[in-house]
């Protein structure tokens, strides 16, 4: 059947064919398109040239239209031999990473990888949160920030229907049902979800205290201790407990003190029954039983069941006498 020249396209099913106006084929695709789908695509005026019908854009010979077109048909004819796509995901399989870092070495399988990698040495930061101007390298790291403002948390805790702004929170929030604690401490066997939380309880064994009061020079092992610390300097105790009129500097203290008052002691020793109004102080007299005694001095090797005792005894080495007789001055330790 012949084509009038309005018509240039003969078609076959289902593999149809481009033809110019003197009838000679100029290009068979392999993709299987409706009669409607390939009359969309036409040749442009210039001879050479291949015009788009679905966006506009022009390409300058067949083959790129035959490619291009896959962008809208979803066609994907290059299969894996090992799983399923193909090219760049090859070197998953093969290893091969032949983008390397010309600054530090380290090598990647994409060029747009590299090219997010060179950020690092560039300091090139191009995503900017347009509500606070904080800019990130990586444009995943902005979409995160992002639910910061808007308050979006679309993961959900299957559990407790807690909700959360990315995915690596849920994770450790559903250690807390599961009960994993994946970080343990060496030196007592402790276990702890957050990797954050093994870091800071370690500082009871090396003694090391990074936060430092910039008014009395006292040092501290975290961070929310020197917080409640330098309320001590401005001498105001706002909270106050409703059963004896006492005042404490941090709330925590208060809540702490009120077990005085309740008498509720719902913390029982497992070997001997005695019962404690606090958690921590079970612990600690538990290790009377069990004769753990965590708390290490790196001077001497001598070890204590207890963290005030080592601070105590840690004077013995540094020569701190911080108590003062008022009426004459004789410092003790």
């Amino acid at each position: 059947m012949e084509v009038n020249e309005d018509k240039q396209h003969q078609f076959h099913n289902p593999l149809y064919s481009i033809k110019n106006e003197d009838g000679n084929i100029i290009s068979q695709t392999e993709t299987c398109f409706t009669q409607k789908q390939a009359g969309k695509i036409q040749q442009a005026g210039v001879k050479g040239s291949f015009t788009c019908s679905e966006c506009g854009k022009n390409l300058i010979d067949k083959s790129n239209l035959k490619r291009h077109m896959r962008i809208h048909t979803g066609d994907k004819p290059h299969t894996c031999t090992q799983c399923g796509n193909l090219n760049i995901h090859m070197r998953i399989h093969t290893g091969e990473k032949p983008f390397t870092c010309t600054q530090c070495g380290k090598s990647f399988t994409q060029k747009g990888h590299l090219n997010e990698h060179m950020r690092i040495h560039t300091g090139e930061k191009p995503f900017t949160c347009s509500q606070c101007g904080k800019s990130f390298i990586h444009k995943s790291h902005h979409k995160k920030h992002m639910r910061i403002h808007t308050g979006v948390k679309p993961y959900m805790c299957s559990d407790c229907e807690k909700t959360f702004t990315t995915s690596s929170a849920l994770q450790v929030h559903q250690r807390n049902h599961t009960g994993e604690k994946l970080h343990q401490c060496s030196s007592c066997g402790k276990s702890f979800t957050l990797l954050s939380s093994l870091q800071r309880h370690k500082r009871i064994h090396t003694g090391e205290k990074p936060f430092t009061c910039s008014q009395c020079g006292k040092s501290f092992n975290r961070k929310s201790n020197l917080s409640d610390h330098l309320f001590t300097h401005s001498g105001v105790k706002q909270f106050s407990c409703d059963q004896c009129d006492k005042t404490f500097v941090v709330e925590s203290n208060l809540k702490k003190h009120l077990k005085v008052h309740s008498a509720v002691k719902p913390h029982f020793c497992s070997f001997c029954g005695k019962s404690f109004s606090r958690l921590y102080s079970l612990k600690e007299h538990e290790r009377v039983h069990t004769g753990l005694r965590p708390y290490v001095c790196f001077d001497c090797g001598k070890s204590f069941v207890t963290s005030s005792n080592l601070k105590r005894h840690q004077r013995v080495h540094t020569g701190e006498k911080p108590f003062k007789c008022s009426h004459c001055g004789k410092s003790f330790a």
